[in-house]
């Protein structure tokens, strides 16, 4: 076929999630390596996204490919209820990865049905209905993982589920309250945070939900000790704590899992993305020991017909070993320091930037028409004159691939760019930048 057969074939029978159908441009991918990918003229793109924050060691991984390939040709799939060699390595080396109260794991697709099989099991173990999730917050699409996301996208699914409850991110940014120190915010959220959990009965809330650090809704870093005051709120009812690190998980932020950057242990962790780095699908909730052993004689009623898929575990397998093996987490550190000195630098010469917020290479930039009053580039849930839509079509017709969230960019480059790579592409980001300072 050629790019114009592919791309008109594509628009009159594929549905493009998130867009209104009627003037969509897609590019036409020939070919992919490393941070980046092709068109059929030869034209070279950036994925500074890393796709869906998802593609973390990057395009065409020969490793990762070897692992399908083999699997392939041994069998492709068996149902879960088989033992099988790469779902049996992969299971464990995950529960290796985690702190030690963590015990098994039940794959599951993806990240959304990860996070409706991890609110299922709490409310089976608990034997309680109500679920705590935050407002900017997303964690998947399906019935039950929209329901738990808090922004707009979850309006199609409402009136929702009973008993799913939102409260307000630590969003120190944007919070009227002019807080001393991070300290000081933690104080207020988490007194917060629990007057409305015995608002609710703290006997009925089986779970407090939460993406580890916020992702597409702004990289949204929580104050220091914010994570451990949630703990406590849990441990003081019986509330499971559930990280959700679909996002941040797998090397993303320094660590392997955003977590450990505040010394918490939660007791489900739900995760997708960097475990396959989207090469097969693959997503899995991890539960605590205690959880696990409820399970030794009650029936989990859970279940999917391709859990643990065999081609979708052998590339988890070869993508954890090579996490380990190309020193993925040092890469991270090291470059991840340059984005942050980039970004502070862009702050600096561009008004139309009014925060910028990055932990490893996991960044976003919020952009505002004011930086006194922080006024939003665009109206939260609203951009009826497409600006974000429009920078985002500079970017990428100068070769510079992400996507925006009402107003802000993301930049999450996969964690195997080099620092001579980010440099190159955040001179394009700086480019466009300098257009948007004029209209603002």
């Amino acid at each position: 076929m050629t790019e114009q057969e592919i791309k008109d074939q594509d628009l009159k029978y594929n549905l493009h999630s998130w867009s209104k159908q009627g003037n969509l441009n897609p590019i036409a991918v020939a070919k992919s390596e490393g941070i980046y990918f092709f068109d059929y003229a030869g034209k070279r793109y950036t994925d500074m996204s890393s796709q869906l924050v998802n593609l973390n060691l990057g395009h065409s991984n020969k490793e990762i490919v070897a692992a399908i390939k083999k699997q392939a040709d041994q069998f492709c799939f068996m149902a879960p209820g088989y033992a099988v060699e790469s779902r049996s390595t992969l299971a464990k080396m995950v529960i290796d990865l985690m702190p030690d109260n963590m015990g098994k794991v039940f794959f599951t697709n993806g990240g959304a049905d990860a996070n409706e099989n991890a609110i299922k099991m709490a409310r089976m173990f608990t034997g309680r209905n109500k679920i705590f999730s935050r407002y900017r917050s997303y964690h998947g699409s399906t019935f039950g993982a929209g329901n738990l996301t808090g922004e707009p996208r979850r309006y199609p699914l409402e009136p929702g589920i009973p008993g799913f409850i939102k409260f307000f991110d630590p969003y120190v940014y944007r919070e009227a309250i002019n807080f001393a120190d991070e300290e000081a915010a933690t104080a207020f959220y988490i007194t917060k945070l629990r007057e409305q959990v015995l608002y609710e009965g703290a006997d009925n809330i089986a779970a407090i939900v939460m993406e580890t650090i916020t992702g597409s809704n702004g990289v949204i870093i929580p104050p220091k000790g914010y994570l451990k005051g949630v703990r406590k709120i849990c441990d003081d009812y019986g509330i499971m704590m559930i990280c959700d690190e679909v996002m941040a998980g797998f090397g993303r932020t320094g660590k392997m899992f955003a977590f450990e950057h505040f010394d918490v242990k939660p007791d489900i962790v739900s995760f997708a993305k960097g475990i396959t780095c989207g090469y097969v699908q693959l997503g899995g909730v991890a539960v605590s020991k205690k959880i696990a052993a409820y399970f030794d004689d009650h029936t989990l009623l859970c279940g999917l017909t391709y859990s643990a898929h065999p081609l979708a575990c052998a590339a988890g397998v070869a993508a954890l070993k090579y996490y380990k093996d190309a020193h993925i987490l040092e890469n991270v550190e090291k470059v991840g320091k340059v984005l942050g000195e980039l970004l502070e630098a862009f702050k600096m010469k561009h008004p139309c930037i009014g925060d910028v917020r990055y932990i490893g290479l996991f960044s976003a930039l919020e952009l505002v028409k004011n930086r006194q009053t922080k006024e939003p580039l665009v109206a939260y849930g609203q951009d009826p004159e497409g600006i974000m839509g429009g920078i985002i079509k500079k970017l990428i017709g100068k070769g510079f691939v992400t996507y925006s969230h009402e107003n802000m960019i993301m930049v999450a480059p996969p964690l195997i760019i080099t620092e001579n790579q980010l440099q190159e592409a955040m001179t394009i980001l700086d480019e466009v930048l300098y257009s948007v300072d004029k209209t603002i």
